[in-house]
């Protein structure tokens, strides 16, 4: 055995609960979506897979990771957000961004 096919991280992902998720954002973006309505913030925290476990808040959310369970799709939507899936690099440096919300 040479090594050739060994991949020692090819099953490396790091996780993230949806309860967890709006621990990642600070207390003060959170109160500032909490009153403008319009708005939903991004979070991009560098996570592989978004899990379903716990409830979001009913405030809208825009999450961005690479992969989803359905769970958490379905919860995302139901708190009025969208779980957009990253495949490659990202333009955005910065973790938090706002993007408006059309109704």
């Amino acid at each position: 055995m040479r090594g050739y096919h060994d991949r020692p991280n090819h099953r490396w992902a790091p996780i993230v609960n949806l309860d967890k998720l709006w621990s990642l954002v600070s207390e003060q973006t959170r109160t500032n979506y909490a009153k403008v309505t319009r708005k939903a913030p991004v979070i991009n925290v560098g996570y592989y897979k978004v899990l379903g476990k716990g409830n979001l808040p009913k405030q809208p959310v825009i999450v961005k990771a690479k992969f989803f369970s359905r769970k958490a799709e379905e919860k995302i939507k139901a708190a009025g957000g969208l779980g957009d899936t990253c495949i490659g690099k990202t333009t955005d440096t910065a973790p938090m961004a706002t993007v408006p919300i059309d109704h």
